[in-house]
């Protein structure tokens, strides 16, 4: 009889362990894209034992750098050009610059992923009187304006630590290029041309890393493939955030917290899109001719000056003058910019005080304005492109750095064409 009793007790407990293990993964599915979970049941022993690419499920950072928010300064022209006036952004930022000036704590925005979107909609309403009239994606924006830290779920650890500790094997130029989970062919052109990792001009170490967020709901599943091409060739990074124009923000800065984890000793960053034709040789000569005092301050690209917002609801860049009302500073165009990584830290600290802007390369011009850099203007960087019959001219792309856009097929023939020791240019 007590042997019986032993056994109902027992069933009974491991009843209710199996309830409370179950409520608990469908709480957490509530919160994780469908694919992940999948995924996370198809490769989880593979994960475990692979050095590569690191699988994260947690809600919460997966690391943290510390932000040297104490320390941090918005100089005096980038408090000037943006205006104190009602628009919300505008109240924002104003508002965390008088916290900063009081030395308040003024770091409100919530890193918890799972509880971070701000919900309430009489509030934003209260806030944005208009606020029911933006666009639903503008409108996701804003409610995520406080979501600045995502969990990441592939991660390359070792991409930058091969023998970090000999000078001569630090990482020159780290490509870090803007993708998206279905953008396959894309990434593999970049691959087999100008973001091929390797040594380059007898001793330039070159490395590179796609960025992507995660397809949405109702996407194809990709996480398999996805987690493949990552063990495959090493090179991407994945956080669990909607892979969107909004949210190209997001993952700037998400690649900043990546960066002073696993690549903090970069000299210099390319941040740009994986529809690009770059002049890998180019550009590395370039930086290298640079004067040391200069090329740790460096924000280079194609400068776009005396810029405002769009208006227009129609295209992607429409901003509502009741969200920001003013100039922009000068910002280097998204398509592809350099900046030296002696920036990634400031960068990164800076990016807790200004507050989110729905357009990443406007945001990260004014995170290098408040940082008190002024952008560097260079000519043969075209994120606009070139003149119409220059397009298929091997010796003007011999001679740029950046063109956009460009096909993955004409990314390859331009590639080989440039490198073709037949070509002859005039100097």
């Amino acid at each position: 009889m007590r042997r019986v009793s032993r056994l109902i007790v027992v069933f009974i407990i491991s009843s209710l362990l199996f309830i409370f293990i179950y409520v608990s993964l469908n709480l957490e599915a509530a919160y994780r894209p469908k694919a992940v979970l999948e995924d996370f049941m198809r490769h989880f022993n593979d994960q475990v034992q692979d050095n590569v690419v690191t699988i994260h499920f947690s809600k919460t950072n997966v690391f943290s750098v510390p932000p040297d928010v104490g320390s941090v300064s918005v100089s005096d022209g980038f408090r000037t050009i943006i205006p104190v006036n009602s628009a919300y952004w505008n109240r924002q930022l104003h508002s965390v610059l008088r916290q900063l000036d009081n030395g308040e704590d003024f770091l409100q925005r919530n890193s918890d992923w799972s509880h971070c979107e701000d919900t309430n909609q009489d509030q934003l309403q209260t806030n944005i009187h208009d606020f029911s009239s933006y666009p639903y994606m503008f409108q996701e924006f804003v409610r995520g304006m406080h979501c600045i830290s995502a969990p990441i779920l592939i991660s390359q650890t070792h991409k930058c630590t091969s023998n970090m500790d000999n000078q001569d094997n630090q990482i020159f130029l780290l490509f870090a290029i803007k993708s998206s989970p279905e953008n396959f062919v894309q990434r593999q052109a970049v691959r087999e041309t100008w973001g091929r990792e390797g040594v380059y001009l007898s001793g330039l170490r070159v490395r590179t890393v796609f960025l992507l967020g995660s397809a949405a709901l109702d996407d194809p599943i990709l996480s398999p493939l996805l987690s493949f091409e990552a063990n495959q060739y090493g090179d991407l990074l994945q956080w669990d955030f909607l892979d969107s124009f909004f949210n190209l923000t997001l993952k700037f800065r998400m690649f900043l917290h990546w960066s002073l984890k696993n690549c903090p000793h970069v000299s210099f960053v390319f941040n740009g899109d994986d529809d690009v034709f770059v002049n890998t040789p180019a550009i590395l000569r370039y930086l290298t001719s640079l004067d040391p005092s200069k090329a740790s301050q460096i924000y280079m690209g194609d400068v776009i000056r005396t810029a405002r917002p769009h208006r227009n609801p129609k295209i992607k860049y429409y901003i509502p003058v009741s969200f920001y009302d003013g100039p922009y500073p000068e910002y280097t165009g998204g398509g592809g910019f350099v900046f030296s990584g002696s920036l990634l830290q400031p960068l990164y600290s800076i990016s807790r005080v200004i507050p989110f802007y729905p357009i990443d390369d406007v945001y990260t011009g004014m995170c290098v304005k408040a940082l008190g850099i002024v952008p560097k203007a260079h000519t043969d960087f075209h994120t606009f492109d070139i003149k119409k019959e220059d397009r298929e001219n091997l010796c003007v792309h011999k001679y740029l750095f950046l063109a956009h856009q460009r096909t993955p097929q004409e990314i390859k023939k331009l590639w080989k064409g440039i490198h073709n020791g037949s070509l002859i240019c005039r100097t």
